[in-house]
């Protein structure tokens, strides 16, 4: 599964977009330097049923902004992203997303 992948099955799960949950993250102050991975990770789990992988990812975005490496952009294969920059407002506006 590509990374954006993940924030797509997000956003299906919580019918939230990435960035509102990045917003809610930074309003509950998850966004922070000392804030670790499982709180994130606990908070996304409790309040929307995501699993670890889909909360990770979206710890990344949370802690890191929405730049990935470029390690499997545009490669073959399942983790294959169209982009080292992810689209955090919607899967339905995202202009890189297959029709």
């Amino acid at each position: 599964m590509s990374f954006q992948a993940y924030l797509d099955t997000i956003e299906d799960k919580t019918g939230l977009t990435p960035r509102q949950l990045v917003a809610i993250a930074s309003e509950r102050g998850l966004d922070t330097a000392p804030v670790k991975a499982g709180p994130i990770v606990d908070w996304l789990k409790d309040d929307y049923g995501l699993g670890r992988g889909h909360a990770m990812a979206l710890v990344h975005v949370i802690k890191n902004g929405a730049t990935i490496s470029d390690k499997h952009v545009g490669t073959e294969g399942t983790h294959s992203d169209e982009s080292s920059e992810l689209w955090l407002d919607g899967k339905a506006s995202n202009p890189l997303a297959k029709k």
